[in-house]
């Protein structure tokens, strides 16, 4: 193809005068013309960017939907490239991309005029490779039947890089970030070519491939020259990218590391972005894990966490992550190690963006000061978290912005042991009853004296359950309770009630039940009302006391087989499920226009479990507890996003007493031992999911009191 606007040797072109041909033209032959030999004489004025570039009508932008994308949609897939239409469809969606960077690339020639000559000369060599590949996918694309320009094309790229301000911004923007992505698009998409049996178009990506190299090689020697000397790549990287750009458009799918250290990155840049998460434009929801909102309540301005507490915030700081999503925020007081988050990646984890907190504030200069904000997900509503998180409010998508009412109009009773009491009693009197459902005698009753809970203790006892528990009425993980199994109530245990009286708690007594199976039923409340979003399974030690969750197959919608069968006498008919179920959806009708009253929104767990009373006979309890906010099984069906059908995961919370009793000097051998002994396997198309093995869901190599491991397999042991 000829320079298209000057005959041929009547005088040499001036590279500006080929950029504005490029940037300005109405044809794609304009466009795409080879001048031959350019001089860089008159590089002339600096030219502010047009809103879009100049193309023929079929090739304009579509209007942008909601302010980020536009109408040609996202990426393409790789599904059903054996039909030439596909085919043409993802060629036609490259074609358009390498267009975009032939006209950034002319308007970086425009618009930098005094840049380094060997600079501008490099850029002039890139813009022609471009050209080449435009040609390229436009000659495939038309022998799969598709001609450039009968789909819609978006004009994103142009949007995010034609603001820039100077040619670091560029060489950031472009080779750094859009085409070292291209590494693993051109990788991802040559093999799937290959795969569908065109071996031309592989062929040509391959091709496509090597050249990113040196266009990512060329960014990065510049780059270097120009970025701030005291920081590293990385480092000057990360800062050079302003919202809403970031390292997250730096990479495809599989990350290709070959590449890139062919391209001279260095094995840091790729580690950190291997792991590094960031929203591309989409309002990210900010994440926090404060796991003490009863013991704030409790004590009210003047708690103070012990040391176990202030451990176990921070060893576990992390679990958010798996009830985010890619583009979300977790706020941590300190960033996981990039080797942690590189096994997190490696077990298909998405990796959010971690922020780390300056104690305990939002630090000034946050990557989420001044955004807009998708949701706010505290792992409980308390006076810690909304003085944290509630002046971001008003930054918050209308539609998911909660209602926070203060605490002290009533809202922190859902916190309370007794309000479940309480609840449960209400509902039993309100329901038939059932063979296999518990009566009013196992509720617990709320005391407010010493003489009361004595009594309530005798009445009990009397009543043919010798076992007793007594609880504070705001407790955490089974710490706030004693049993009383001893045949007289020991002074101790006087002591015990005596000290939490005085510091103006309220207790709740109840009988001890011979537990058969625990569970746990998760819920949320948005604006339509309450749901069930799913059952797990639930282990507690013999004082009460969190160890794991688990979930099988299709506990969205029903409740543990092992809760059925301890009710069905050891089988499971499924009308017996499904009564279950039933019983539960009645529970959340009755519980929502009690939420609604209190102002609660987000996430609700129900401790439940079947006992065995005293004739021998299998019963429901169906509300233990009611806690108004994150719990570790609502973490635990986070989690099962990432397991393969049919299988079981199982989260357990082990202690550092623990992992020594079982052999191990730390949680780093711990970690160690199961990787070797349950290594994690993945399989599936297209996104593969956990089939077996175990995974640490915090850094073992930190962790001070404190290790989360999830497990799967047809029946975890973990």
């Amino acid at each position: 193809m000829k320079w298209s606007r000057i005959p041929d040797n009547t005088r040499v072109v001036e590279i500006r005068e080929f950029a504005e041909q490029v940037l300005f033209g109405r044809t794609l032959a304009e466009k795409l013309a080879d001048p031959g030999e350019l001089t860089d004489e008159r590089p002339g004025a600096s030219m502010a960017a047009p809103a879009m570039p100049g193309r023929p009508t079929e090739l304009c932008f579509k209007s942008v939907v909601g302010g980020a994308g536009d109408g040609a949609g996202g990426f393409p897939g790789t599904r059903h490239l054996d039909r030439g239409d596909e085919r043409g469809r993802v060629l036609h969606f490259f074609a358009n991309h390498e267009l975009l960077a032939v006209e950034l690339m002319a308007l970086v020639l425009l618009r930098f005029p005094e840049a380094p000559a060997l600079f501008r000369r490099g850029v002039l060599k890139t813009l022609r490779d471009e050209q080449e590949h435009t040609r390229w996918y436009t000659g495939r694309m038309r022998a799969c039947g598709v001609e450039f320009g009968e789909l819609p094309v978006s004009g994103h790229l142009w949007r995010l890089l034609s603001g820039m301000t100077s040619p670091l911004d560029y060489v950031s923007g472009l080779p750094l970030t859009f085409e070292q992505a291209n590494l693993d698009f051109s990788r991802e998409y040559g093999r799937a070519f290959a795969a569908a049996g065109d071996s031309e178009t592989a062929a040509l990506l391959d091709r496509i491939h090597h050249d990113e190299i040196g266009h990512v090689a060329y960014g990065l020697k510049w780059f270097r020259k120009w970025k701030d000397p005291t920081l590293d790549d990385w480092e000057a990287y990360e800062r050079q990218l302003k919202f809403p750009l970031s390292p997250s458009r730096a990479k495809g799918g599989a990350l290709n590391i070959e590449g890139r250290r062919s391209a001279g990155l260095d094995d840091r840049f790729i580690s950190e972005l291997g792991v590094y998460g960031r929203s591309r434009g989409r309002a990210p929801t900010v994440h926090w894990f404060n796991p003490l909102a009863e013991a704030g309540l409790a004590l009210g301005e003047g708690f103070q966490p012990t040391e176990s507490q202030r451990i176990l915030m921070e060893d576990l700081a992390v679990l958010p992550t798996y009830l985010a999503v890619r583009d979300d925020v977790v706020l941590v007081p300190r960033r996981p190690s990039t080797p942690f988050l590189t096994e997190l990646v490696r077990a298909g984890f998405p990796v959010p963006e971690f922020e780390e907190l300056a104690e305990g504030r939002i630090q000034a200069g946050s990557v989420i000061e001044g955004r807009a904000l998708g949701g706010l997900s505290p792992w409980a509503w308390a006076p810690d978290s909304v003085a944290l998180l509630g002046p971001m409010l008003d930054r918050v998508t209308p539609s998911r912005r909660p209602e926070l009412r203060g605490f002290g109009s009533g809202r922190e009773a859902l916190y309370g042991k007794p309000w479940s009491v309480e609840f449960l009693r209400r509902w039993l009197g309100e329901v038939e009853p059932s063979s296999w459902l518990c009566g009013p005698e196992v509720c617990g009753v709320e005391v407010g004296e010493l003489s009361e809970a004595l009594d309530r203790v005798r009445r009990i006892r009397e009543g043919g359950h010798h076992r007793v528990v007594v609880k504070a009425d705001l407790g955490i993980a089974g710490g706030g309770m004693i049993r009383l199994w001893e045949p007289e109530v020991l002074p101790a245990q006087i002591r015990w009630m005596e000290g939490q009286l005085a510091s103006g708690r309220r207790l709740v007594v109840e009988p001890w039940l011979e537990r058969m199976a625990d569970f746990s039923v998760q819920m949320e409340r948005d604006r339509s009302g309450l749901r069930i979003v799913g059952y797990t399974g639930l282990v507690n030690d013999l004082r009460g006391q969190f160890q794991s969750n688990w979930a099988e197959p299709r506990m969205e919608r029903r409740p543990p087989a092992a809760v059925v069968r301890a009710l069905g006498g050891g089988e499971v008919p499924e009308d017996l499920a499904g009564r279950v179920h039933g019983l539960f959806r009645s529970i959340a009708e009755r519980l929502e226009p009690e939420l609604r009253r209190l102002g609660h929104e987000g996430p609700l767990g129900i401790d439940a479990l079947v006992y065995r009373d005293a004739s021998g006979v299998a019963r429901l309890k169906p509300v233990v507890e009611i806690n108004p906010r994150h719990t570790m099984g609502r973490l635990t069906l986070g989690l099962m996003r990432f397991v393969a059908p049919g299988r079981v995961g199982r989260f357990r919370l082990w202690t550092l007493k623990e992992v020594r009793a079982a052999g191990y000097a730390d949680f780093k051998a711990f970690a160690e031992a199961l990787r070797a002994e349950q290594p994690l396997k993945r399989e599936g198309e297209p996104v593969p999911r956990c089939v077996s093995g175990a995974v640490c869901l915090n850094d073992p190599a930190t962790a001070r009191g404190w290790l989360g491991v999830w497990g799967v397999g047809k029946e975890s042991q973990v």
